[in-house]
């Protein structure tokens, strides 16, 4: 039986760690602030909005959101970006997923200072990431979640076969890069590939981020590996389940994490804590 990797649990602590940060800052007359920039009416980005403002204002982060209509136009939002780019106490600048069909959500990543991207989604910060460069950069927040829950719970990289079933910029291709400058040997996989199982079966670390419920179950899973769930899936009472079978695949894995409560809270940990790199790379003159 799989040991339950708790995501809420080592959020608090990566909070915690992320508060004192902002108390030295605060000490140096200086407030992290992000802007969250909203368009539409989207009842689950509404949500993460409000979540994020809310744990951010609770640890002294200065938090705003611009939202716009649905019909708001490029040329509004890449107005609302510069004047955050130019805005001395906007240290960290993200664009709420997804987007109307209408809007050019690469187009708008791109107009981000790199150096406010807390996303980590910016071309460049991502060429820096996959050439592993040396430096301060933004790395994707759940990737960079996924990496501090391997190292929590002492799960040794070098060496080991990693699979990720899912190839977005949001997961997949950052995650790659991430573990291959951790020394793993990885295989990322799609919806195009074709024996998917026989590969998933290969992997002592499994990351499964394709967005479809269950996809995953115990024949997919080798004995003792271990079982990261980056999707999220609502069933049709209104229940939150992932991408992988959990009930099942515990019971063959030795690590796993739930859905909810495993990787959703580190995403939104790991995001603050960035802004709070940003911030203090800014101030030193560490960018």
């Amino acid at each position: 039986m799989a040991e339950i990797i708790n995501g809420r649990e080592l959020a608090k602590q990566v909070n915690q760690n992320t508060s004192l940060r902002i108390a030295k800052l605060a000490q140096r007359g200086v407030q992290p602030g992000i802007a969250d920039i909203l368009v539409g009416n989207d009842p689950a980005s509404r949500i993460y909005s409000r979540t994020k403002r809310r744990k951010a204002e609770q640890m002294g982060i200065k938090f705003m959101i611009a939202q716009f209509p649905e019909s708001a136009t490029e040329q509004e939002l890449m107005r609302t970006i510069e004047q955050f780019n130019k805005d001395e106490t906007i240290n960290a600048i993200l664009v709420q997923a997804p987007l109307p069909d209408h809007l050019d959500q690469v187009h708008l990543i791109n107009a981000i200072d790199p150096q406010k991207d807390v996303d980590g989604f910016h071309p460049i910060n991502v060429g820096k990431l996959y050439n592993k460069q040396p430096g301060n950069y933004p790395v994707a927040c759940t990737p960079r979640g996924i990496m501090k829950m391997l190292e929590h719970y002492d799960v040794d990289l070098p060496g080991k076969n990693v699979v990720i079933v899912g190839r977005s910029i949001l997961v997949g291709r950052p995650l790659q890069s991430l573990m291959i400058n951790a020394n793993a040997t990885v295989t990322i996989a799609g919806r195009h590939t074709k024996n998917l199982s026989a590969l998933t079966r290969t992997a002592d670390i499994l990351i499964v981020a394709a967005g479809q419920a269950k996809m995953i179950g115990a024949n997919d899973v080798k004995p003792g590996a271990v079982v990261i769930d980056v999707g999220i899936n609502r069933t049709a009472e209104g229940k939150l389940i992932g991408d992988v079978d959990f009930d099942a695949v515990k019971k063959v894995a030795s690590l796993i994490t739930p859905v909810p409560g495993g990787v959703g809270p580190m995403t939104v940990a790991s995001m603050l804590a960035q802004s709070v790199d940003l911030t203090e790379w800014k101030i030193n003159g560490e960018e």
